[in-house]
């Protein structure tokens, strides 16, 4: 198949993983920021043929993990309505709150709904007139368009029982925070190429200049993977320090301006908190004061919540590449993914289930 085969070739990944082992002369330390990435690099035993110079570290690249617990519980809250179908992406119907989950609000009698598109809850806000339809908008650059889309979709049909509990956040400002943090340690980065996708490439390229670390938007596939460590390799052995498009069959340096246009059209800027990180500057999407009566955040004033998470759980660590997945003790004992403690245990994209569901230890 065009565009996949060639990405999965065993030769061609051989060979550059003999450049990358011919490349290498001294330890280094490369985070990738998604963890699409991360289940790549695990599913394909990528971690376990690259030479031990190399360290690769998990970032916080997963929106069901970095989606903060105040936010879970507020999804919880006004699913409970009575006037309220909830709808989400299956992933985010497990994450844990402070004391339940989607999941659990669904058992005990919440119309709870998983759908696969934001127009799919905007089809039930047009079935159902006499209820409220909200859909929880979670994610990167990479969903906030079609989200925005669907926002847009139900204004241009005058549906006024839709609405989006939106809890969206941006690459740029984590990768900011990561590096200006005295624990960081990561002297290189693979960007996600979905985002840059959108967003493109150029938004990056002050971070690689003011930080002096090599920035390669990579692919997801083995080959796209092991191509974007040999090019930031290369870099940081040159002592180079620029952003270096390994995805160029996705991504531009502009990205998406159509994509970028809605996004601008539906949300603005803000503060955002990230779950076990804090509130980084500028890094998240609210929906515009002009589209108010599409928030579910300011139509359902949810008082109260009352934050509780783990204190075993280290996921914060883990997304910030401070901890490998199993340096935390409660790893694959008191939190598995039947129950999971944190949200990086629950997520398809989280690095402690890729550790779980691939078994890597560091001790392997």
């Amino acid at each position: 198949m065009k565009f996949v085969d060639e990405y999965r070739d065993p030769a061609l990944a051989g060979q550059l993983l003999a450049e990358i082992r011919q490349t290498v002369t001294r330890p280094w330390v490369i985070m990738e920021i998604c963890g699409g990435h991360t289940h790549a690099i695990m599913k394909n035993g990528l971690d376990q043929l690259l030479p031990a110079q190399l360290e690769l570290v998990h970032g916080p690249g997963c929106p069901v993990c970095v989606t903060p617990v105040e936010t879970i519980d507020r999804a919880v809250a006004i699913a409970a309505r009575p006037e309220v179908i909830f709808t989400s992406f299956g992933d985010m119907l497990r994450v844990p709150g402070s004391a339940s989950s989607l999941f659990m609000a669904k058992s005990t009698g919440a119309d709870v709904r998983m759908v696969y598109s934001p127009l799919e809850a905007v089809a039930l806000a047009r079935q159902h007139p006499e209820r409220e339809v909200v859909f929880f908008a979670v994610g990167f650059e990479t969903t906030a368009p079609g989200n925005g889309m669907a926002l847009l979709q139900a204004k241009r049909e005058g549906l006024t029982n839709f609405s989006l509990l939106a809890s969206h956040v941006l690459v740029p400002p984590a990768i900011r925070a990561l590096l200006s943090s005295p624990t960081n340690r990561v002297q290189g980065y693979l960007a996600p190429g979905h985002v840059c996708t959108v967003m493109g490439w150029q938004e990056y390229e002050s971070l690689a200049e003011e930080f002096r670390v090599p920035i390669v938007p990579t692919g997801f596939e083995p080959v796209d993977i092991l191509a974007g460590l040999l090019m930031a390799l290369r870099q940081l052995e040159a002592g180079r320090y620029v952003v270096e498009n390994q995805y160029g069959r996705s991504v531009s340096r502009e990205g998406n301006r159509a994509a970028q246009r809605v996004m601008a059209e539906v949300f603005t800027v803000r503060d955002r908190a990230w779950r076990g990180i804090g509130v980084l500057p500028a890094s998240g999407l609210v929906i515009r004061d002009d589209l108010a009566g599409y928030d579910a955040e300011r139509k359902f004033a949810v008082e109260s919540i009352r934050v509780r998470e783990s204190e075993l759980c280290q996921s914060g660590s883990v997304l910030q590449g401070l901890i490998k997945p199993d340096g935390c003790p409660a790893f694959g004992r008191e939190c598995t993914p039947e129950h999971p403690l944190g949200a990086t245990m629950v997520s398809g994209e989280g690095a402690c289930a890729a550790y779980y569901r691939y078994h890597r230890t560091s001790h392997a």
